[in-house]
């Protein structure tokens, strides 16, 4: 039996902030939509949101309003050009966690915040 990872869903605050932020500023192509749910192609796996209200109703899972801050997991966009990409959120307002940094095994990497505060890695190809 093979098992793969195909989506994430995000449960967020405001579509249109996630939607100004995945699809205009990282330029994510939209794949669906469907009332509070979307979802973007980003190679294999689809990465989803969906209002938290909007999640509640179709799981029945007790999801929280508000931010959560528990910081437990990131989201990392592969890219050549992190220091184009880290300008162009900054330029619109995006939180810089940290600057783009080379690490010891060779790739580039920064952080911002999403509009619901998760943690988003930008970086290159690992070598």
């Amino acid at each position: 039996m093979e098992v793969k990872l195909g989506y994430v869903i995000l449960y967020v605050g405001s579509l249109e902030k996630t939607k100004q932020f995945y699809g205009e500023l990282l330029g994510l192509k939209l794949r669906n939509e469907f009332g509070s749910y979307i979802e973007y192609e980003t190679g294999s796996t689809i990465l989803s949101m969906n209002t938290r209200a909007g999640g509640r109703e179709v799981t029945g899972l007790p999801i929280p309003d508000g931010i959560q801050r528990s910081h437990t997991f990131e989201l990392g966009f592969v890219t050549e050009d992190v220091e184009g990409l880290v300008d162009r959120l900054r330029h619109a307002g995006v939180p810089v966690l940290l600057e783009p940094t080379e690490k010891p095994w060779g790739q580039k990497v920064a952080y911002v915040e999403d509009p619901d505060g998760h943690y988003i890695e930008i970086c290159t190809p690992i070598p």
